[in-house]
């Protein structure tokens, strides 16, 4: 069960990740879903959590069996065309040398990419993210936490990207004002470059169409999808999304069924140490052996960040 809190907001708690990135994963058409799944949390997920550098490395599983009413259609609005998706990641870094360290490391990674992704687009986030609210008292998730979790990609209407970051920067503020809604991590990141993919990976696609060139993406979390629902049809809701058509083209929303955290506060979790199944059933158990110094040294000696 989730540990929530409805009195404390842990959003600063993210505020040491200065720059990050932020990408869309396709998987391989013929790869079976729970395969590339199970492969992208246990196998790819602990190589990329002991890349240098790291400061945050966090997948989010996606759901494509979506009911109708993640995001309420709004006037003006329509959803991106011919638009999947498996998961999102996040990777952050406290500074750019960590970054650069990372970068230099990241061709033993990006050579995995094949096996599992039909397409990756990281978008670049130089000054960071932002966590607006937060009041899930867990800060490394490893797993579905029975929250009601969705992601909100918002694609702008033209080229004007500092109107079109004002106006989703005033809608995310606003969600982070109710109370209904439990978490929001807003998303700003640059437009996407189709002269420069990213990330650099070896037979996977990274070419966006030009309605997903400049994004945002919501981060948001309810307590159920009563609440959500409930939220949505209020008046509130009504009045903070009249005019968004005036920048927004197109919204998709897609339901989140589990998050999975490998690295956070510069240090590998116990998922990105063992893998996120190993650790579930580590929790589970309550293997009180399995999580000394001694056996982390076993698995890795030193820190996620030393050379």
């Amino acid at each position: 069960m989730p540990r929530l809190t409805t009195t404390v907001d842990y959003a600063e708690r993210d505020a040491t990740i200065t720059i990050n990135t932020y990408t869309t994963v396709l998987r391989r058409p013929r790869v079976p879903h729970e395969l590339f799944a199970t492969y992208w949390r246990d196998v790819h997920g602990p190589l990329c959590a002991r890349i240098p550098g790291l400061g945050w490395y966090v997948q989010r599983h996606l759901d494509r069996e979506q009911d109708a009413h993640l995001w309420p259609v709004v006037e003006g609005i329509g959803p991106f065309e011919d638009y999947e998706l498996d998961g999102g990641v996040e990777i952050g870094f406290r500074s750019a040398s960590d970054q650069v360290a990372f970068d230099e490391a990241c061709p033993i990674l990006f050579a995995d990419e094949q096996n599992m992704f039909a397409a990756t687009l990281a978008y670049a986030l130089p000054h960071g993210s932002t966590t607006l609210v937060d009041r899930v008292a867990e800060p490394s998730p490893n797993g579905d936490d029975g929250l009601d979790r969705i992601e909100i990609h918002l694609g702008a209407l033209n080229d004007d990207a500092a109107a079109f970051g004002r106006r989703i920067t005033a809608l995310a503020r606003f969600l982070a004002a109710e109370a209904a809604v439990l978490k929001v991590r807003l998303h700003l990141p640059e437009p996407y470059d189709n002269a420069k993919p990213a990330p650099p990976a070896p037979n996977v696609d990274h070419a966006v169409p030009s309605e997903r060139r400049l994004i945002a993406v919501l981060e948001l979390a309810f307590g159920s999808p009563l609440d959500r629902r409930t939220f949505y049809a209020s008046d509130a809701f009504g009045a903070a999304t009249v005019g968004l058509g005036e920048h927004i083209a197109h919204a998709s929303a897609f339901a989140v069924s589990g998050v999975y955290t490998y690295v956070r506060d510069g240090k590998l979790t116990l998922a990105g140490l063992r893998g996120s199944r190993p650790a579930q059933l580590i929790e589970r158990i309550g293997a009180v052996n399995q999580v000394g110094a001694d056996v982390r040294h076993l698995f890795l000696p030193g820190e996620v960040s030393g050379s």
